[in-house]
């Protein structure tokens, strides 16, 4: 055979075993992969709240009598000063000179409970102009970057809740005086039959939350008739864990997911309280929880429809950087002590050590073993090995925010 012809032979000898060895090879497996990429990733947790109150009125019966039928119903709006209904002394209590010494009593009782809620409203004021002045001087200093934006905005919610304690103060200085004014009344129908009727008042605008008593019966003094507060004046309560809340601070910026209306509501953390207690979860474990209370940061014309005691979702943004690189915290697995992923390449999959740092939502920040751009299996498993043979489908890039 001549030379050339064994060149020939053996190169189609060489073809032919490498075509059989490919075909005896198992087909690429195909994958979800992730893209590593670059962007805002923000550490953020969820806890289910609901709406509060910071401040609840209790309209009581001045004195016991016959209550006259109260029109109002849930949800109505009412205006301080405004009469809610009318209560008609008994004789019997109007010639009793006991009950004239206690009545008599309860109307000093009632004046020292003016001058107290005027000397709290002088001192509340006090406060919400100090943080003013300070928040004033803190705008200044925050053009010029010697202050950070978190200090500001705990101090400008600080002038917001001295201004909320100095109308709550106002607002039980003139229950006082309408209590006051309701027993002078009724002193002064001593010794007529029957007495006059003793009105009740609307200690402040708000909305009716509770109607106790609807028909016209007799009550006792004290006696619960109206629930009513200010809507605009609505927070949000969440329990949250404890190892969740030693991450938040004042001012800490919140979303209020899942709400029933239209898009996420903008908040921010106003109060974390001190006190943790015990709450047993759906699944019998016993958890430390404390109550963290947020202000809604939208206009109130965006949420009016929410009312007392409205279940919500609450999302804590804990921390955000900015150009942070990161995957998708599914492909990250661990192996002995060290976390790693299997990156794509050239249709194999090389395992690769990674430090993870931030994790946030669906995402983690890769510190190091990875580049932007790489691409990484999404949903590693056990069957994976170093160069397996892999088709990857259409990457993803992770959440946007």
């Amino acid at each position: 055979m001549k030379p050339r012809h064994r060149v020939v032979y053996a190169a189609v000898a060489v073809a032919a075993v490498a075509v059989a060895w490919r075909a005896l090879q198992p087909a690429p497996r195909p994958l979800d992969v992730a893209r590593v990429t670059r962007g805002v990733l923000v550490q953020s947790f969820e806890e289910e709240g609901r709406t509060e109150l910071a401040h609840r009125w209790m309209v009581t019966a001045p004195i016991a009598g016959t209550l006259s039928r109260i029109d109002l119903m849930e949800g109505d709006a009412v205006r301080a000063g405004q009469q809610l209904a009318t209560i008609e002394p008994s004789r019997a209590q109007l010639l009793d000179p006991a009950n004239r010494a206690r009545l008599q009593a309860e109307e000093a009782a009632a004046q020292a409970s003016m001058q107290a809620a005027r000397q709290r409203q002088v001192a509340a004021q006090t406060d919400a102009d100090l943080a003013a002045r300070e928040v004033d001087r803190m705008r200044r200093l925050s053009r010029v970057g010697a202050i950070s934006l978190q200090a500001l905005d705990a101090a400008e919610a600080q002038v917001s809740r001295a201004q909320a304690t100095a109308a709550a103060s106002a607002a039980d200085y003139r229950a006082a005086d309408r209590q006051r004014a309701a027993l002078a009344a009724l002193l002064a129908g001593q010794g007529h039959a029957g007495g006059r009727g003793v009105p009740v008042f609307a200690p402040i605008d708000g909305v009716v939350l509770h109607r106790y008593l609807q028909s016209s019966t007799a009550v006792a003094a004290g006696q619960n008739l109206l629930e009513m507060g200010d809507l605009d004046q609505l927070q949000v309560m969440v329990q949250t864990l404890s190892q969740q809340a030693v991450l938040l601070h004042l001012g800490t910026p919140a979303q209020i997911l899942r709400w029933g209306g239209r898009g996420a509501l903008p908040a921010h953390v106003v109060r974390i309280e001190p006190g943790g207690y015990t709450k047993v979860s759906a699944l019998g474990v016993e958890e430390q929880r404390t109550r963290v209370w947020l202000d809604i940061d939208a206009p109130r014309s965006d949420w009016s429809q929410m009312g007392d005691g409205f279940r919500v979702e609450v999302e804590f943004h804990v921390a955000r950087k900015q150009q942070a690189l990161k995957v998708e915290s599914s492909a990250l697995f661990r192996q002995a002590a060290r976390w790693a992923v299997y990156r794509v390449e050239h249709g194999r999959l090389h395992r690769v050590d990674v430090e993870p740092g931030m994790r946030g939502g669906t995402e983690t920040e890769i510190r190091r073993g990875l580049r932007e751009g790489d691409l990484v299996v999404a949903f590693p498993d056990e069957r994976m090995h170093e160069g397996l043979r892999v088709r990857p489908l259409e990457p993803t890039t992770g959440s946007q925010r």
